[in-house]
This record gives C-alpha cells, sequence and structure tokens, in this order.
C-alpha cells in the first residue's frame, strides 16, 4: 500500500509469486498535505477531542 492506501501493485489472488515495484519515495512528503497533524487539526476551533471518563451502566432497562 502507498501512504495513501491505493495499491502499488495489485494482490496476487489464487495464486503465489513475487511482486516488484519502484517506490517513488517523494510519495511519502506529498501525502503528508492530507493529514497535517501540527498544522490545521490541531486547532481547538477546528477539531475538538472530548473523552468521557466516566463509569457508564453497560445494560440499561427500560421502565
Amino acid at each position: 500500500m502507498g501512504p495513501l492506501g491505493e495499491y502499488i501493485m495489485e494482490p496476487l489472488y489464487d495464486q503465489e509469486g513475487i511482486l516488484v515495484a519502484t517506490l517513488d519515495l517523494s510519495e511519502i512528503v506529498r501525502s503528508r498535505f492530507d493529514f497535517d497533524p501540527v498544522g490545521h487539526y490541531s486547532r481547538p476551533d477546528v477539531f475538538q477531542l472530548i473523552v468521557n471518563d466516566t463509569k457508564q451502566d453497560i445494560v440499561q432497562r427500560k421502565q
């Protein structure tokens, strides 16, 4: 798989074999533009993660 999740080589189905591919390492740099963890994802006005760590009831009965 490439850095964006696409196939570099199609997988072999129902057979054995060796796959050979030429890798373009510049794709790694280009893929970082799709997810920039220090860019806009770190802005609290755009992205916010809230974790509720209080104990939750697993089973609830309706009355």
